[in-house]
């Protein structure tokens, strides 16, 4: 798929998934592009313009929650409207709707079961990950009749464990959870590789090696996407999943 929207558009089966970079939107100044957070100081008619922009690419309404770094995820209703929920995941097995999770270097995580039609989008920042925004998610997907060994993930554009500078005390804490987020930066200084740690999690769970796509860019070194750590006042852009 081509469009300005998209900067990575990862093959799931059983769904359009798609992440978005900061090209195609109409902010302007820290937010430039195709910001789509309201709680970042952007004006609320340009967010809703890319809003809108993205739905109309994706073809169906999005789902968006209110993102807390919580391990908590939101089953969306059979039919009607959805309202906004505080969570960092969610999940359907409905195709009138598109799912979106926003970031800017933590992991947004995309899951599709294409036997059962079931998806899921996970927002899993450090703290997400470490107290089971991934694991809850899975089980999540199995309540709505997924099974583990069908589904397929993509782990999208994120700060690379080469890159995510952490104290070694945050380090050491996250590895007595996480054993594989232990990393070092490129300089040398104590990391985290979040997403190392997720496809960990992820397998333990049932999901397939050759199932999950982790190969993304570096939301740090590549500027076509936000990144809070190049910059603390930016945008955010998004994994968005919808159901084929």
């Amino acid at each position: 798929m081509s469009s300005p929207l998209t900067a990575r558009a990862p093959r799931l089966r059983g769904a359009r998934a798609l992440f978005t970079g900061r090209d195609g939107g109409v902010s302007t100044g820290d937010h430039a592009g195709l910001n789509l957070a309201r709680h970042v100081g952007d004006v609320e008619d340009r967010v809703q313009h890319n809003r809108a922009l993205l739905a109309a690419e994706i073809g169906a309404p999005l789902v968006f929650v209110d993102q807390v770094h919580s391990a908590d995820v939101h089953v969306l209703p059979a039919t009607g409207e959805v309202p906004v929920r505080t969570a960092d995941a969610i999940v359907t097995d409905r195709d009138d709707v598109a799912l979106a999770i926003m970031v800017a270097d933590c992991l947004p995580v995309l899951l599709s079961d294409p036997v059962a039609g079931v998806v899921a989008v996970a927002h899993a920042g450090r703290q997400g990950l470490l107290t089971g925004v991934l694991e809850r998610t899975v089980e999540a997907l199995i309540g709505l009749g997924a099974h583990p060994g069908d589904l397929e993930a993509s782990i999208g554009p994120s700060i690379c464990g080469a890159c995510y500078e952490v104290s070694a005390t945050m380090r050491e804490e996250a590895a007595a959870v996480l054993p594989e987020t232990w990393a070092r930066t490129s300089w040398g200084t104590p990391s985290l590789d979040l997403r190392a740690g997720a496809a960990a999690v992820l397998e333990a769970s049932g999901v397939a090696r050759a199932a999950l796509d982790v190969e993304h860019p570096c939301t740090l070194e590549d500027e076509r996407f936000f990144s809070y750590r190049r910059a603390a006042r930016t945008g955010r852009f998004a994994g968005v999943l919808r159901r084929a």
